[in-house]
């Protein structure tokens, strides 16, 4: 049950801070999702650097792990929303804006977890 309460809480806290975020950042004159971009990239880092130090000399609790990157950087990414944005700039024609935010997501995603690994090795 502590598990369950640990992933809902910080759950909690990541999807809210992914709200504020995308009331920030996404902007609404031209429907680019910055916010969603911006949250994409920056939890990819945390939860490589947050699975790096779980990995590394047992630096973080399973319930600290479960708290971090289960729950905040799940609520806090936002892969539902990243596909219907998606969807949107397909349905609409964008087919530039879908190919650059989708490709600079994966990248950029990718490209974070891995230097979020990396620092936690260097540290």
């Amino acid at each position: 049950m502590k598990q369950l309460i640990l992933v809902f809480l910080g759950g909690g806290v990541g999807s809210t801070l992914r709200y504020l975020l995308g009331k920030l950042l996404n902007d609404t004159q031209n429907g680019i999702p910055y916010g969603t971009f911006v949250a994409n990239i920056i939890g990819s880092f945390l939860i490589g650097l947050i699975l790096g130090l779980a990995a590394k000399n047992q630096t973080l609790t399973q319930s600290q792990t479960l708290f971090l990157a289960t729950g905040f950087c799940g609520g806090f990414t936002t892969f539902s929303s990243f596909a219907y944005e998606n969807h949107v700039f397909l349905k609409s024609g964008d087919f530039l804006s879908f190919a650059i935010y989708t490709l600079a997501s994966f990248i950029l995603g990718f490209l974070a977890v891995f230097a979020g690994i990396f620092i936690t090795k260097i540290v």
